[in-house]
């Protein structure tokens, strides 16, 4: 087996830590592999593949899409983040509850978030290449967010000595899980 799956403490998020093969020209891994992730249970479809670069200090999140979700298995090319999901499933036991993985270019983990989760993620090197892949595509007028700072939710996020979090102003403006529920 090439890979390693833990599952997290809230259930359907998953670490993968993906075997890395080094020499004196450098490393090779497989990023992805169906067929090892379906032993675990994780058969989902990928259909979008999505990149972004950040600096240091920059907080993108905490995103979904309200009819369209999307399953995402996260990873870092470049640098290292400090990436969160809250649970947004109604029904779920840990309704509300987040899990942080900090995820790097030097230990390749790699977060898989099912769907009915929130997302994001803040940028703890100089500049950070994130990527993921997506279980549907993304779609402009369905996107929904929660604030990143909701106390209900209390997601201790990383400090960044001498930044600031950097911020769009639509993720300033996203309500509260309260605001979600209602």
């Amino acid at each position: 087996m090439a890979v390693k799956v833990t599952e997290c403490d809230i259930k359907g998020l998953f670490l993968i830590e993906p075997q890395v093969f080094r020499d004196e020209r450098g490393y090779f891994t497989e990023s992805y592999n169906k067929r090892d992730l379906a032993q675990y249970g994780l058969d989902m479809n990928f259909v979008q593949d999505n990149q972004s670069g950040s600096v240091r200090g920059v907080l993108r999140g905490l995103h979904f899409q309200k009819n369209f979700p999307q399953g995402k298995l996260v990873r870092v090319i470049r640098g290292k983040v400090f990436d969160v999901a809250v649970d947004l499933r109604a029904r779920s036991d840990t309704f509300g509850a987040w899990q942080g993985a900090e995820l790097s270019e030097e230990n390749r983990t790699q977060f898989y978030i099912p769907e009915g989760f929130a997302h994001g993620y803040l940028v703890l090197s100089e500049v950070a290449e994130f990527c993921y892949k997506c279980t549907d595509f993304y779609h402009p007028g369905d996107e929904g967010g929660i604030a990143f700072d909701d106390p209900d939710i209390g997601i201790d996020w990383p400090k960044i000595p001498g930044s600031e979090f950097i911020m769009n102003d639509r993720d300033l403006k996203w309500g509260t899980l309260k605001d979600f529920i209602t």
